[in-house]
């Protein structure tokens, strides 16, 4: 008797293994990964999209917009965060590996400037000011406070920002230095925001960027830097407001979500996926929750329309710094 109890119970144990092996075959998988910054509004889409989706898991990852852009160009993952639009090498290699995408805008971000909040000699600064620290011939050479205005203490100045894979550190510096991807090099770099929020939290001598979602999350432990497109204009503070009426120049950006055509066709939780993320009602919400601007309603349903008739390609060829969604909306795509 005791032979057939123990024998019963290993069959009852694999049975279930069985049947959480079935299960988990069964799940249908949506990879995504790439922007840092686009990934607290993927992971709140995934989040909700799960919870009326039992069989279908979203994994979001954090690899940094370029990041994702290699494993997307490979054809590696059906989805790419994205915080600057794809570049042309990087359309040259979706080309070469015969990978299609559809470009969907999904909000807009403030790109934050801001210091420690006991910095009590900064409240404003001009594009001008902040080019002086950034561009490449300021390494080694303009390292205190002082040297970027005369009537700043004579303290050291401590450098903070996003990752060069980073699509944060991309348009930054072009907004800022004038050229994408060029900067000096002496700085704390980090595609994990929290890092950087833990250095400039605890740094009095700190300046760094990111998006503005993060700051507002750790709004309590920063303080943000007004933004002067030049000295006698208006000092701009990194706000949703801001960010949606265009005062926030040159630093209100909008970011993207790329959808592998071939993923779509093959894998049609992608598209239910996708189809939730562009919904209106949708991303109205939960785009906010996160700390972003959303889209103008018409938008949405104009990107989402783009999505349901899988138009390929991009509306961007190079830098675009200060685009506004509607002259999105105008811009033909190229493949």
């Amino acid at each position: 008797m005791k032979q057939w109890t123990t024998l019963l119970a290993a069959g009852t144990l694999i049975v279930s293994a069985l049947t959480i092996t079935t299960a988990i075959a069964q799940q249908k998988i949506i990879t995504v990964d790439g922007s840092s910054t686009v990934f607290p509004i993927t992971e709140a889409m995934a989040e909700e999209f799960q919870k009326t989706n039992k069989g279908i898991k979203v994994t979001v990852g954090i690899g940094g917009t370029g990041g994702g852009f290699k494993k997307f160009c490979r054809g590696e993952i059906d989805i790419s965060d994205a915080s600057r639009p794809i570049r042309d090498v990087e359309r040259a290699d979706c080309q070469k590996n015969n990978v299609e995408y559809i470009e969907l805008p999904v909000a807009l971000d403030a790109l934050t400037v801001m210091v420690n909040p006991k910095n009590d000699w900064v409240k404003e600064m001009t594009v001008a000011e902040l080019k002086k620290i950034w561009q490449p011939e300021a390494q080694g050479k303009i390292t205190n406070w002082k040297q970027v205005r005369d009537s700043f203490p004579d303290r050291p100045l401590k450098l903070y920002g996003a990752g060069v894979d980073s699509g944060t550190y991309d348009y930054f510096t072009a907004a800022i230095v004038g050229k994408e991807h060029s900067s000096r090099g002496d700085f704390t770099a980090s595609e994990d925001d929290n890092v950087l929020v833990q250095g400039i939290a605890g740094d009095i001598n700190a300046l760094g960027f990111f998006g503005l979602a993060y700051y507002l999350e750790n709004a309590s432990k920063l303080k943000a830097v007004a933004i002067k497109t030049k000295d006698d204009s208006k000092a701009v503070l990194p706000s949703v407001e801001a960010a949606k009426d265009g005062t926030y120049q040159p630093l209100s950006r909008p970011i993207f979500i790329y959808v592998s055509k071939k993923s779509v066709e093959t894998k049609p939780e992608v598209a239910k996926f996708v189809e939730f993320y562009m919904d209106n009602k949708n991303a109205q919400k939960l785009v906010k929750e996160v700390g972003y601007v959303p889209l103008p309603e018409n938008a949405y349903n104009v990107f989402m329309q783009r999505f349901k008739e899988r138009k390929l390609g991009t509306a961007f060829h190079g830098s675009k710094i200060g685009v506004s969604i509607g002259e999105l909306l105008k811009t033909p795509l190229v493949n």
